[in-house]
């Protein structure tokens, strides 16, 4: 089931490609902002439950679809392209087992504990 999890993260991750593929930006922009969601981390300097919390807003496709579409309907490519970022670094991340976060420790995720004990 992992694999198959996985396999569908990297589709996801493709479908993220394609999409920024659509707007007007040179690719370097990608590669320069595919790491930026991992901003939401910062809140772990504050305490566990701020950190979840910061991190999850930051790496939750629901919100990451929302500001997408928000940002193709009404709002303009600038919001398109942050939506783009925010649901392919969130695909990225769950490709490689990290999920959302709970607010007891960062190693435990909605896909299950990361890291060695």
């Amino acid at each position: 089931m992992k694999n198959t999890l996985k396999l569908e993260e990297l589709a996801q991750f493709f479908l993220g490609v394609v999409l920024f593929s659509q707007l007007e930006y040179n690719w370097w922009v990608f590669f320069a902002l595919i790491l930026t969601p991992d901003i939401g981390m910062l809140g772990y300097l504050v305490n566990t439950t701020v950190g979840a919390i910061t991190y999850n807003l930051f790496h939750n496709k629901a919100i990451a679809l929302t500001i997408l579409m928000v940002g193709m309907f009404f709002l303009g490519e600038m919001y398109t392209l942050v939506g783009v970022i925010l649901f392919s670094h969130a695909a990225m991340d769950r490709m490689f087992g990290y999920g959302l976060k709970y607010p007891d420790s960062f190693k435990d995720t909605h896909l299950g504990r990361i890291g060695k004990d």
